[in-house]
């Protein structure tokens, strides 16, 4: 991992949030991958992997809810924490980040729509 980045380095199958918790930043991965873990009385489910540029937390910025789902390192990885203030001043420098948001957010909800309607 290359030392001249900013964010927080996690080591192998270190939780970086844990479902249930309150949630209200979010997570942008510089380096590596993470695996995002639905936890039932079940068992753990995994339902994502992430990796360079793709974030995560993102309704945390919206509403100080509790996190849906457990985001565990997959390997060394290396994340960037952004909290509200920080985000709303960067969508003032570059409104297209918002955009880029909001087409994440829309594609994720497709797709949690598809897994419902299609088991």
């Amino acid at each position: 991992m290359k030392s001249k980045k900013l964010g927080k380095l996690y080591k192998d199958r270190e939780i970086i949030v844990k479902q249930g918790d309150k949630g209200k930043c979010l997570y942008v991965i510089q380096e590596g991958r993470v695996d995002v873990i639905h936890e039932t009385p079940e068992g753990d489910k995994k339902v994502a992997e992430l990796g360079e540029s793709d974030f995560f937390g993102e309704m945390g910025l919206f509403e100080h809810d509790v996190r849906s789902c457990t985001v565990r390192a997959a390997g060394e990885v290396r994340i960037l924490t952004i909290d509200k203030r920080n985000f709303f001043k960067s969508i003032n420098r570059d409104s297209s980040l918002a955009y880029r948001l909001l087409e994440k957010m829309s594609n994720r909800l497709r797709e949690a729509n598809e897994k419902i309607n299609n088991p």
